[in-house]
């Protein structure tokens, strides 16, 4: 496994969340979505740039609008890919604006079991800046996840 060239500090932002999903995906449909795939599931058509290698960077945004008469709201994301290891573990820094990160480098660490036809999945976010942002990320990721399933459907990959 290769070493990237720098980890982030996490020692004085303790908050951090867990969250674990069983998921009809195999491990090889999950580890490529977390790694080469975010256009098909999670980011905006057309805005991803990223290899899935150690040390690589990636960016990709997210639009959310919540009614047809609201303005679009872009969300950039921005990280770094920290270790791989193919359809079992994908660990990258996410730094994303107001209302997620607040501009600090956290660390997403995804653990990847098979489980019968499909997978579980262990998500881990580290290095929150402080209580709000883990607790808006906690109420988040179990609806990121749901729609990662939906998104890419059963025994793909």
């Amino acid at each position: 496994m290769t070493t990237p060239i720098t980890v982030p500090d996490l020692s004085e932002r303790p908050f951090s969340l867990q969250v674990e999903r069983e998921m009809t995906l195999t491990p090889a449909a999950l580890y490529l979505a977390w790694t080469r795939q975010f256009d098909r599931w999670f980011a905006a058509p057309g805005s991803v740039i990223m290899q899935g290698e150690v040390d690589t960077a990636f960016f990709f945004e997210t639009v959310y609008q919540p009614d047809a008469k609201s303005k679009p709201m872009r969300h950039p994301h921005y990280g770094r890919f920290l270790r791989l290891e193919q359809d079992r573990f994908v660990e990258l820094t996410w730094v994303t604006g107001t209302g997620g990160t607040k501009g600090t480098e956290t660390v997403v660490t995804i653990e990847i079991q098979e489980a019968g036809d499909g997978s579980r999945i262990f998500l881990t976010h580290a290095g929150f800046p402080d209580a709000e942002s883990r607790d808006q990320h906690e109420y988040a990721w179990p609806m990121v996840l749901e729609q990662l399933e939906q998104k890419l459907g059963k025994r793909e990959g």
